[in-house]
């Protein structure tokens, strides 16, 4: 399923996660540790899964790692 064309959510997924770890980093600097772990996790998980549905073995597999990558969006708005 893979295609080598330019895929603008995969840039911008990439560049949330190069954000969150900044936002993280910052509440580091707070010792909010707990938080910054959370959406570390969470918000760097968004991209690596939409990343990973680029390479899925079927249509029903593409689905399910963009509807992970949905799930970790929401944990994040939240």
């Amino acid at each position: 399923m893979r295609n080598d064309k330019e895929n603008i959510i995969v840039n911008k997924t990439f560049d949330f996660a190069l954000n969150i770890i900044e936002f993280s980093e910052d509440l580091y600097e707070d010792k909010k540790f707990p938080l910054a772990n959370q959406i570390f996790k969470s918000g760097t998980s968004i991209g690596a899964n939409v990343r990973e549905a680029q390479n899925a073995e079927s249509k029903a597999d593409f689905i399910y790692k963009l509807k992970i990558a949905a799930k970790e969006a929401d944990e994040i708005e939240y």
